[in-house]
């Protein structure tokens, strides 16, 4: 609302008899006059001399009588539009401004101020306009320094953002730099599910001494001690994929005398001279089990079949799928107890084990897929001597159990063998329980459809050598290659060739020295045959 429309407000008020009410923060101003149209009422009467307050004089506040105010309003009404002090709140009108001079006293007038606090409202007003060109130039200075200010700290956090950035950036270029030094020089993942070991760097140096093993502790002792591998080609040998485009072995099968087939993983080179080093230099120097006769130098199918010889009854049982019975986690655990810290019991457990796998095509391209965990392969030249390492307690608890029994015990490969005489004999039903149990206990599991117990009554055969009175092959292989030789010298060798063997000559010498082994007198009669074709 504009100030001539609050002074006509004001007019309508007085002319009502109204008092007006004061201004918010306003003094309060003092009882109003009572005014009356009767010629008798005297004025309110003034304060005792004017009092000036810098310059200005309460007596220029003088109140005035509503006609006189109207009269000077409806002069001033014409230049209002003119003024400058219209709605402006910033600032205190002047005094000597004709329209600012009307409402003062006015408001004196209605006892809303007194003319001496109008003189020190007015004196406030001088001083600020005396200090408001100081005032500006301080906010202006104020503005430009709190600008510069602003300026400047945008301008450090620009710089300090610039700094992070340049210090992530060389974080990062450090990183991948240590990253790409660690994959030269280091292995830290294998895949999935069998990496877990590789953070473990302890080795135990004693205990490999006393085993006479390499110490190794890292994969870079692995390179160093193979000789002939970089951590790349170490990596690419033992890595794990549960699908691979390409393995590392060849897989063929065998026909079972049993039935069926037998899948055998040949490995490709690089991985077969890896295999190599490890059974050299690792496998090869561990002890076996006086038992096992099996994949052991020395030692042989007439080895393991000669204690039996002679006895009332021979127990004969089968260690069910020995070789994937064998996992990777049981290597590892292995190598783990030989001394070796977990990065080279991984290491050396994935280049001595691979999954049985399955050729599938899958969007078009060929995939090897895993149909069951990691175990020791059949074909891999360091599988036989794990087999017996790792079945090295179960060698040890059957021999103990047998002993106490008063039976004997020899392991080939997965055939276990029991023979006894005499009273302990009759103990086969016992002996065959504690056998299963035995067996289930050390990761075991036996299949009964070849467990066989053999008297003195019918042929008694120890990994296909009989055992009545002594170490043999049967009577009717002998008589066959006898009947053969026979023949041969008037049809010829090839003639004989029944079975359609692709390379007969070479698997009658096989079979005249494999009797040789086990009887020599009766090998080298076969022999003399032989030479005379």
């Amino acid at each position: 609302m504009g100030m001539f429309d609050w002074l006509s407000g004001l007019f309508g008020r007085a002319s009502s008899g109204r008092p007006t009410a004061p201004a918010a923060g306003a003094a309060s101003p003092a009882p109003p006059p009572v005014r009356s149209s009767a010629p008798e009422q005297q004025p309110r009467p003034r304060q005792s001399g004017p009092k000036r307050l810098e310059g200005l004089d309460a007596s220029q506040f003088a109140p005035l009588e509503i006609d006189d105010a109207r009269g000077q309003a409806k002069r001033l009404s014409r230049s209002f539009g003119r003024l400058v002090w219209g709605n402006r709140t910033d600032r205190i009108p002047p005094a000597n401004d004709a329209r600012t001079l009307l409402i003062d006293r006015m408001m004196v007038a209605e006892g809303l101020v007194t003319p001496e606090e109008l003189a020190d409202i007015h004196r406030v007003g001088a001083e600020m306009d005396r200090l408001r060109p100081d005032y500006d130039a301080a906010h202006r200075a104020g503005a430009k320094a709190a600008e510069q200010a602003a300026a400047s700290s945008r301008q450090e956090r620009e710089q300090r953002k610039a700094e992070k950035k340049a210090a992530a950036a060389e974080r990062k270029r450090e990183r991948a730099e240590q990253i790409a030094e660690r994959r030269r020089s280091d292995i830290v993942f294998l895949g999935r599910g069998v990496s877990r070991g590789l953070a473990d760097r302890q080795s135990y140096p004693d205990l490999l001494g006393s085993f006479g093993l390499p110490v190794m502790a890292t994969p870079a002792d692995v390179v160093k001690a193979m000789g002939f591998l970089d951590i790349a080609e170490l990596r690419w040998l033992a890595f794990h994929t549960e699908a691979a485009t390409r393995t590392h072995y060849v897989q063929f099968t065998t026909r079972k005398k049993s039935g069926g087939v037998r899948v055998l993983a040949s490995p490709h080179q690089k991985l077969r001279r890896a295999q190599g080093w490890v059974l050299e230099n690792i496998i090869a120097k561990i002890r076996v089990d006086d038992a096992a006769h099996g994949f052991v130098a020395g030692r042989s199918t007439v080895s393991n079949a000669t204690p039996h010889v002679g006895q009332q009854v021979v127990v004969n049982a089968d260690l069910k799928d020995f070789f994937p019975s064998i996992t990777f986690y049981r290597v590892e655990g292995f190598f783990r107890r030989l001394g070796y810290s977990g990065a080279v019991a991984t290491i050396l457990a994935l280049l001595t084990t691979e999954c049985p796998r399955q050729q599938v095509t899958y969007a078009g391209q060929t995939l090897w897929v895993a149909t069951g965990p990691r175990c020791l392969p059949q074909g891999a030249c360091t599988s036989p001597g794990l087999s017996n390492a790792i079945a090295w307690k179960l060698d040890r608890r059957l021999g103990g159990m047998a002993r106490g029994l008063g039976w004997t015990y020899t392991r080939y490969a997965d055939d276990v063998t029991f023979s006894a005489s005499g009273e302990p004999a009759a103990k086969v039903g016992w002996l065959l329980a504690r056998l299963r149990h035995l067996a289930q206990e050390e990761g075991f599991e036996l299949n009964h459809k070849k467990t066989r117990v053999q008297r003195q009554n019918a042929q008694q055969s120890v990994t296909g050598l009989v055992v009545n009175d002594r170490v043999g092959v049967s009577r009717k292989t002998v008589r066959r290659l006898r009947a053969i030789l026979h023949n041969a010298k008037q049809t010829g060798l090839e003639a004989q060739n029944r079975d359609n063997h692709p390379n007969f000559t070479g698997w009658v010498q096989g079979m005249i020295a494999y009797v040789a082994m086990a009887n020599a007198e009766q090998g080298a009669s076969l022999q003399a045959a032989f030479d005379e074709l």
